[in-house]
């Protein structure tokens, strides 16, 4: 971002964080969640920043999202198949 963010409203500012926290790109990811770490103390973005973070946990450990394989026709690892046995693991 070049900061033109920082004049919108926090909502606004959160829906153009978004495609960020969906990618599966590991800077995006990172990015962000330094983005939604500035949102963390706003009512309006309530909860936003953890989201962020379990997002980033995903990229980090599979290098993409796993709930996606099966629409993307990608064959899901073992390590993948049993977190997405998980409770919670697609959010």
């Amino acid at each position: 971002m070049q900061g033109f963010d920082q004049s919108l409203p926090v909502v606004q500012r959160w829906f153009l964080y978004m495609p960020l926290e969906h990618s599966e790109n590991l800077e995006h990811q990172r990015q962000a969640v330094e983005l939604f770490y500035s949102l963390r103390n706003s009512p309006d973005a309530a909860g936003t920043y953890d989201y962020a973070v379990k997002h980033l946990a995903v990229i980090e450990r599979f290098g993409r999202f796993p709930h996606r394989n099966s629409i993307l026709g990608r064959a899901s690892t073992p390590a993948e198949a049993e977190f997405l046995k998980q409770r919670g693991s697609s959010f």
